[in-house]
């Protein structure tokens, strides 16, 4: 890759993982539905777009891969050859090997080459001679590009791209500078591209990677002077600009301390008592918001960039266990903070491979039980005020609280009183302490339980929760709440004895007072009746470890925890504040209860307590 800078090469990664990642769906549809035209040409062009960037940058074994799919896919286009199910097999196994090159790219290691027999299975067999004739008569009405799409390409070989317009990709220089002509080498490549027929390691014109189509006749000769640059009419596509994520970070993290000075100020400002600066701290809080809001949105991105990647996994998860699984999903472009998209990918995968794995039966089991050969795998997201909700939902076989009851006490991890005390919901909860499992054998795909605990530490460590709901026969819902940005967390801040903690406002119902007399006592711990029901109470003093007081009158903030709740006994509430989220040091992190920590508006550090393992732990 000599005469390549890094950028270029990062740019191409970067442009490379996003083909990638659509071409996994893309495939997956085409699959289903071979005869779509759009989707057969959608994934010839990201390969021919991934095989030009590759031949630009010297990656011959990307070159190399990408012409094996792309040669069979225009042949296929032009009707010379009909797909078969082991091209859908290569083309899947290929986006792997593909990936595995990016990687190498990424680490600047050296790229690894396809398994010939990979390459090999790309072949194609003669498709009967009247579908060959028939498929080449409907060829040209869909393979030849428009006449906007020819402007276009004849523009940009002559230098003369709308203004605003940014190339994805750089361009040999021509051989004559300035004359705005392409050589005849230039031509009759470009002509070979523009018919499906490059060489590997043929350069690819940017015009022609962008494109990747096909013309029935060759254009008209270049003219002789470039025509006049048309203006970009009012309205057009937004104008975008690629920016270092770390620079990003760089200006959140500023606007972190901001909110923190902010906050000291308006506690500065109620003990002053000023009216000017009443007034001046009111206006910095103002733009203050409206600020962390911008900042906020520019690091937003849809979830569906996770969503792209799960077509794929869920085709090659049923292919392998001989099951028929449809995918739906919902909700792609629900938006969420760029660090929170890429955190949630391996939980979600995991959540996915489980569902067809461990929850959608065979085909045979699910006839014999009267439902649909083809199970139904649902992936939605929505926004929920301040959350972002996530269901993974399969219409298998549903989970048995009470096989869940008699696995934990088998394997020790619950005594038989302890067992026989846990509700329907809380036994499905089983599944995430580490090690349990009811499958007699595990398996490489995945594990009801197997990695179950290591999916819910993760989600809380974003702060977020993960519920279980399960009816037997009729499939399984895991539902995932996550705040939309780990930066900023609006929370309630309480005291217990001299310390204050803080507790994500997203988790709070309500706060109410009780008198110690009206609580009452269920297996050896403190409840609170309402009208409805009893609510379970926990004393903050009592989980710290520090010494009781007597108090006339309890406070109780009232926590949402799944979907049931519990009381949370403290000292005091001290009111509403947004909070920089910082990590603990590395020697306190894992500790039950515990999520991170945070200064307050009077300079105190104030601890972030995790809701779900407060309950967990007490």
């Amino acid at each position: 890759m000599s005469g390549v800078t890094p950028e270029i090469a990062a740019d191409f990664v970067v442009e490379a993982q996003e083909i990638l990642d659509r071409l996994g769906e893309q495939l997956v549809a085409l699959e289903y539905a071979p005869d779509d035209r759009g989707q057969l040409n959608a994934v010839f062009r990201g390969f021919h777009t991934l095989k030009g960037g590759a031949g630009f940058l010297g990656v011959l074994a990307m070159v190399e891969l990408c012409h094996a799919a792309e040669d069979t896919l225009g042949r296929v286009r032009a009707g010379e050859a009909a797909i078969e199910p082991q091209h859908f097999d290569a083309a899947q196994r290929s986006l792997d090997w593909l990936q595995a090159m990016l990687d190498a790219l990424a680490a600047g290691t050296e790229v690894p080459h396809a398994p010939p027999e990979l390459i090999a299975q790309f072949s194609l067999d003669p498709a009967p001679v009247a579908a060959t004739a028939a498929a080449k008569a409907a060829a040209p009405v869909s393979d030849l590009i428009d006449d906007d799409e020819f402007e276009a390409l004849l523009d940009q070989l002559h230098g003369a791209a709308s203004p605003g317009t940014v190339a994805t990709r750089p361009a040999a220089a021509p051989a004559a500078a300035g004359s705005g002509l392409i050589d005849d080498d230039e031509f009759e490549a470009l002509l070979d591209q523009l018919h499906g027929a490059a060489a590997p390691g043929a350069v690819l014109l940017p015009a022609v990677a962008e494109a990747g189509v096909a013309v029935a006749a060759p254009p008209a000769p270049p003219r002789p002077a470039a025509p006049p640059p048309r203006a970009a009419p009012a309205g057009e596509a937004e104008q975008t600009v690629r920016v270092d994520t770390r620079r990003l970070d760089a200006i959140v993290n500023l606007i972190g301390e901001l909110v923190l000075a902010r906050n000291r100020l308006k506690t500065l400002r109620t003990r002053l008592k000023d009216e000017e600066l009443d007034r001046a701290v009111a206006t910095l809080d103002v733009a203050t918001a409206r600020l962390q809001s911008a900042v906020m949105r520019t690091r937003m991105q849809p979830v569906g960039k996770v969503f792209s990647r799960f077509p794929k996994v869920a085709r090659d998860v049923a292919r392998s266990l001989r099951k028929e699984v449809e995918l739906e999903m919902v909700g792609a472009e629900t938006e969420l903070d760029r660090n929170l998209v890429e955190a949630l990918a391996d939980p979600l995968v995991h959540l996915v491979r489980n569902g067809i794995d461990h929850g959608v039966e065979s085909p045979e089991l699910r006839e014999a039980a009267g439902k649909a050969r083809v199970g139904r795998l649902r992936l939605s997201a929505q926004q929920e005020g301040d959350y972002v909700g996530i269901e993974v939902q399969d219409d298998g076989a549903g989970i048995d609280p009470e096989r869940l009851r008699a696995k934990a006490r088998e394997k020790g991890l619950l005594d038989p009183e302890a067992a026989a005390r846990l509700g329907p919901e809380e036994c499905l909860n089983l599944i995430f302490l580490p090690g349990f499992s009811t499958k007699a054998e595990v398996t490489d795909i995945s594990g009801r339980g197997v990695g179950m605990d290591v999916v819910q530490s993760r989600i809380r460590e974003l702060g977020g929760q993960i519920q279980i709901q399960s009816e037997l026969g009729r499939g399984t819902r895991f539902l995932i709440r996550v705040p939309l940005t780990l930066a900023i967390l609006p929370t309630l801040l309480v005291q217990a004895g001299e310390a204050v903690y803080a507790l994500p406002l997203a988790r709070v119902q309500e706060v109410l007072h009780a008198a110690p007399a009206s609580l009452g006592w269920f297996d050896g711990r403190p409840v609170l009746d309402r009208h409805t029901h009893t609510l379970p109470l926990l004393d903050l003093r009592r989980w710290l470890g520090i010494e009781a007081h007597e108090a006339t009158l309890l406070t109780v903030v009232v926590l949402q925890m799944g979907d049931s709740r519990f009381g949370l006994i403290v000292d005091q509430v001290r009111g509403r504040e947004e909070v920089v989220i910082k990590p603990l040091p590395r020697a306190l992190r894992g500790l039950p209860g515990y999520a991170g920590a945070t200064l307050i508006g009077d300079g105190r550090l104030a601890l972030i307590l995790d809701v779900d393992g407060l309950r967990a732990s007490g």
